[in-house]
This record gives C-alpha cells, structure tokens and sequence, in this order.
C-alpha cells in the first residue's frame, strides 16, 4: 500500500473510498468493495481517512477508536487497497467543504469516483453531506455513488455498536459485526515478570490513549507470532491482585510457547470472554483460576 503526500499528487487516478473506518466492520467493507470495483488498471483502488489517533471528537462527543492507525493500515493493506492518504484532522479542519472536493479529492488524490457511506459528512463543522459532494463531483469532475447503512439481523452496522459489544465483553457479537476476530497487534513490553513466578508467563501489551479496552476480563485467544498460530488466554484490566493505580493492558499467557518476545510484535485475537476480572485473595488463588482458564479456552 502507497502512501500520498500531502505535497505530492497520485501516480494514479483513484476510486476513492471515504471515511475514518474506525473498526473497518461490514459496513466499512462494503463501501471499500465497491471503490474496489470502480478501480483499473489506470484506477487505483484507494482510502481517504484520518489519523485515527487524531480524532478526538465525532458529532461533537469525545471520540474513542476501535483500532490503531497501524492496525487499520494492515486491515486495508490486505483487502487490496494501493493508495491511502490519512492525514491528521488538524490539517483538514479548517477547509470547506468545496476547497476538501477540489483540493484533496481531484488534485490530490486525483478521484475518478468517490464512495462513501449516506451519513458521510466534511469541510468545516462537517458543514456539507452526500448531497453537497454529489454537487461538487459535478463541478469538479468525479462521480460520487453512495452506500446506504448496511444491517445485520435488522440492526445497523456501526463502530458505535461494535464498541458497545467489546465493551460488555460480548467478543462474538463484535467480532461478527467486524467481520473477522477483533485483534490487539503490537509490541512486547517489559512487565514486572512475576508471571515467570507462578508458571504462567505473560506477553504484554499497551491500549493507546483513547483506544477502546475490551471489558476486563479473561479471554480465550490465539496468537500470531511470524506464522505460527498457539492458543492463548489474554487478561484485559489492570492486574487488581498484583498492582494499583496502572493503566489497562493486554497480557498474553500464549500455550505451549516459550522464548523472549520483549520489543517484538504480536497479534492477539479475541474468540470468546472467559471470566471478569477479579482481585484474588493470594498468588496461589490467581495461579489456580489461571489453571482454569487454559483448560477452558483449549476447548474453545
């Protein structure tokens, strides 16, 4: 996947997909398949999208994300996307909504047809909707086809909703919505060890600032190191029984695994929630509910 410069336009003409695509869920995965279809061998496939880490508000409500920009990269990367262009809202927020159709999306990304979803707003105070890009697509000299909101059982497909199931720790109703395991990529870090102590070692791993934590709790899993898949029961919290005061983390008993993963990069995928999580009355209490979740999660 190539990135463009804000200072450099595309190589190409793009059909271009539209959106932040926070969680790339199944309705995000339509409108990127249809973006997909318009492309050619002189149309690439491309995405406009923000920074995710960017985004502090949407519709004036404090903002929080599903996935990284790094695992949104990766999600897109591998449905095909060639060109992506994610700058940081601050850059774009000022501009109209006109100088956005004529600056970004035909001089810059050089949009043949653009693709969004029917509640897609932009420009300043998100002034301007479907209608207004159809009229500036019109002047400016690209096709605008829109997506209406996909369901699912009769319910819409939205981030909101995927962040309420992650939350309440419903990982199956998540991850049907996103259309493939919700995931944790990223790098080792340094914790105090004492897993090492108790036979149940643990890969951790750090939430973004603002990034949705999943509801804490113990988690059947598997992880990706290289390519190699090994079952896996992942904690999400902040280790009531051992420590106070720290921020929520990911740690990773991963089975029949042993060796220094510290700074390298793992995938976690979440399949189904095991327990909440408790603050155990002693190490050897911990130890033996630990026992039970391994036994759990190599059933599921």
């Amino acid at each position: 996947m190539i990135f463009i410069d804000s200072n450099t336009p595309s190589p190409k003409k793009t059909s271009v997909a539209l959106g932040i695509f926070d969680g790339v869920h199944l309705g995000h995965r339509e409108i990127l398949a249809m973006a997909e279809s318009y492309s050619s061998a002189d149309t690439a496939f491309s995405v406009f999208t923000f920074e995710t880490s960017s985004v502090k508000y949407k519709h004036g409500k404090p903002y929080s994300y599903i996935y990284t920009q790094k695992q949104k990269e990766n999600i897109l990367s591998g449905l095909g996307v060639e060109y992506i262009y994610a700058p940081g809202i601050s850059e774009l927020r000022d501009m109209t909504g006109e100088d956005f159709a004529a600056r970004i999306l035909k001089k810059l990304m050089r949009a043949e047809i653009v693709v969004c979803g029917e509640n897609f707003r932009f420009g300043k105070n998100a002034a301007c909707g479907i209608n207004e890009l159809k009229a500036f697509g019109a002047k400016y000299g690209f096709q605008v086809s829109i997506y209406p909101t996909v369901t699912l059982k009769d319910s819409g497909v939205s981030s909101g909703i995927v962040k309420e199931y992650l939350q309440k720790g419903d990982i199956k109703s998540a991850n049907k919505l996103l259309g493939q395991p919700y995931f944790l990529e990223g790098k080792v870090v340094t914790g105090n060890r004492l897993g090492r102590t108790i036979s149940f070692p643990t890969a951790n791993q750090l939430f973004e600032e603002r990034q949705i934590v999943p509801h804490m709790g113990a988690y059947a899993t598997v992880c990706r190191i290289g390519g190699t898949l090994y079952r896996a029961v992942t904690n999400t919290g902040v280790k009531p029984t051992v420590e106070s005061n720290i921020k929520p983390l990911a740690e990773t008993h991963i089975l029949d695994f042993s060796g220094d993963l510290y700074g390298k990069s793992i995938k976690i995928e979440f399949l189904d929630f095991l327990r909440e999580e408790r603050k155990f009355s002693s190490l050897d209490e911990l130890k033996a509910q630990i026992k039970k979740d391994v036994l759990k999660a190599k059933e599921i």
